[in-house]
């Protein structure tokens, strides 16, 4: 089994900030985490190892420094961590990641699952996930909370999606490739060994030659979708307190909003 994991490095959500050139976000020197959905893409994927054995691998798209978000995954004890960078893939949107992470992982084949976080927080498009399992041709099974059963034999997976309405029940062929939701489990902290080790360990690199990517399909020139503006919404100014009886301020609130045409 060789279970594949793809995560994304995002920033602390108080170093957000964006280029004014590109409007796209920057994301060097910003101090990172991984994405909190991730976290529990990577414990689904090490719990399917300890119960069938095989190997995870770890991969994701970002700079350099993303690879020290990848050191925490060998911590946690994934068995490989590769780093996909290159100027090239910067400012790219959804559809260009999705393509770039598809080739990274046709470098890893077989492969049998892939795990994705269901969003990501600094984008919560939930695109990337289903537009990797396109460029892949494999199976999408999204939102799932729970996998039930995977059966070598016959090349199928079970599993519970998270639906609004309820829990749905579905069956897959393998390849496939699951958004997870926080419900699915409860990520494990890095073991102090395992950090001493993940700070020695060498993270591959793969730029885009190394994956052998269409230029003209990642980073801006891949992405059809372009932010044209980035701005701060102004603060919220003005507002009114009201005070006396609890029955007195309701008909006061009641008659300003019909004067203000609301209600």
């Amino acid at each position: 089994m060789h279970a594949v994991v793809c995560i994304k490095q995002v920033p602390e959500t108080t170093e957000v900030r964006f280029d004014p050139e590109t409007n796209t976000m920057v994301r060097e020197g910003v101090p990172g985490i991984i994405n909190p959905f991730d976290e529990y893409a990577i414990e689904e994927a090490l719990l399917t190892k300890e119960r069938f054995g095989g190997k995870v691998t770890v991969l994701t798209m970002g700079p350099p420094q993303a690879a020290e978000t990848l050191r925490k995954t060998l911590a946690m004890g994934v068995d490989q961590a590769v780093l996909v960078t290159d100027r090239a893939f910067a400012g790219a949107d959804t559809l260009a990641t999705s393509y770039t992470l598809a080739m990274a992982i046709r470098k890893l084949v077989p492969v049998d699952i892939v795990f994705c976080g269901r969003q990501a927080i600094d984008g919560d498009t939930g695109q990337v996930g289903p537009g990797v399992a396109h460029r892949l041709g494999i199976s999408q099974l999204t939102s799932v909370s729970k996998v039930k059963n995977i059966d070598w034999e016959s090349r199928r997976i079970e599993v519970e999606r998270l639906l609004e309405s309820g829990i749905q029940v579905i069956e897959s062929p393998l390849p496939a490739l699951l958004t997870v939701v926080k419900d699915i489990n409860q990520p494990r902290l890095p073991s102090l060994l395992r950090m001493k080790r993940a700070k020695q360990a060498e993270i591959p690199t793969w730029d885009a030659a190394g994956i052998e990517a269409d230029p003209a399909q990642i980073g801006l020139e891949g992405s059809p979708t372009q932010v044209i503006k980035t701005f701060s919404p102004p603060k919220r100014t003005g507002g009114q307190r009201l005070s006396g009886e609890p029955e007195e301020m309701v008909k006061e609130l009641v008659d300003k909003l019909f004067a203000a045409k609301i209600i």
